[in-house]
């Protein structure tokens, strides 16, 4: 199968030419970029159907995160929070208004996939056989001494284990959220000059047989990846959470730079945290949170 390399060698419908849209008048934003202000790690939220049980125990049980308390958000709502590294992986039940595509990881725009790393192959292997789950197949990559499995969780929604023996400890706190976008450009400028995440080297993929580009923020990559084919867009499986400390200058920043706002500056009754929804050129949910400062002791 060839791969798709870098440069001109792109498909053109990753690189389609941005259309530019009028300016609005907007006041000058206080920041340039969201990461100015952002004052936590970020985290990571995907949705599914159906009984939780299995995907707790998925996360939980086989791949060894640690489950936090589940926040009832009131409407029938729960979110489910694992601990990865500083970073937290949260579970909710699908929403209405959002699109869902299930399938290959190359079949849809949106949150696609979601990578973790393990110190050894062994336990991870033990784990999915004692639990009535088939071995995944590891792969060895080229040109390390790293292996590669991609496995489905119980909702089936894409999650790739890479065993990297012998690394720094932050290697395993590290979690990887690949996301598949239809047009490279658009989609590094936003995670570049908006979001503001530090700009890594591109990786290529040979198992999904093209090109990432991946942005660092902390212990979270950001990796984006193109195929070269239209395909359907996924915005309800998945998003990126960031913490900040000024959601109106978010907000502010996107209704300068003309990027979508999904959900405008709110607050979540009875725990007082303003959030901003905002969606990403693919419409990947970009939320932020400004979390209210615990008052001093005295």
């Amino acid at each position: 199968m060839k791969k798709i390399t870098l440069g001109f060698f792109l498909p053109l419908f990753c690189i389609l030419p941005v259309t530019v849209r009028a300016q609005s008048q907007e006041p000058t934003p206080a920041i340039k970029t969201t990461a100015e202000i952002m004052t936590y790690p970020m985290n990571v939220f995907r949705r599914f159907p159906g009984d939780a049980k299995p995907v707790y125990d998925f996360y939980g049980k086989l791949l060894g995160l640690k489950q936090l308390t589940t926040y009832n958000l009131g409407g029938n709502t729960n979110v489910a929070r694992f601990e990865i590294g500083t970073s937290q992986l949260k579970f909710s039940a699908m929403v209405p208004n959002r699109k869902y595509q299930k399938g290959p990881i190359t079949d849809a725009t949106g949150l696609r996939l979601l990578t973790f790393f393990f110190p050894s192959r062994d336990p991870i292997v033990e784990k999915f056989r004692d639990n009535g789950y088939e071995v995944p197949e590891f792969r060895p990559i080229p040109g390390s001494r790293r292996s590669s499995a991609l496995v489905k969780d119980p909702a089936g929604q894409w999650v790739e284990l890479v065993i990297a023996p012998d690394e720094p400890g932050f290697t395993y706190d590290q979690i990887e959220i690949g996301l598949v976008v239809s047009n490279l450009d658009v989609s590094r400028k936003f995670y570049r000059d908006f979001i503001g995440l530090e700009e890594l080297q591109p990786v290529e993929d040979p198992f999904l047989n093209t090109t990432k580009y991946p942005y660092r923020h902390g212990s979270v990559i950001v990796s984006l990846r193109c195929f070269g084919k239209p395909v359907p867009a996924d915005t309800g499986s998945g998003g990126i959470q960031y913490v900040a400390s000024d959601v109106i200058a978010v907000q502010d920043l996107a209704k300068a730079r003309n990027v979508k706002i999904d959900q405008p500056v709110n607050t979540l009754q009875g725990f007082g945290l303003r959030f901003v929804w905002l969606d990403d050129p693919d419409g990947i949910t970009n939320y932020f949170a400004e979390i209210p400062a615990t008052p001093t002791k005295k």
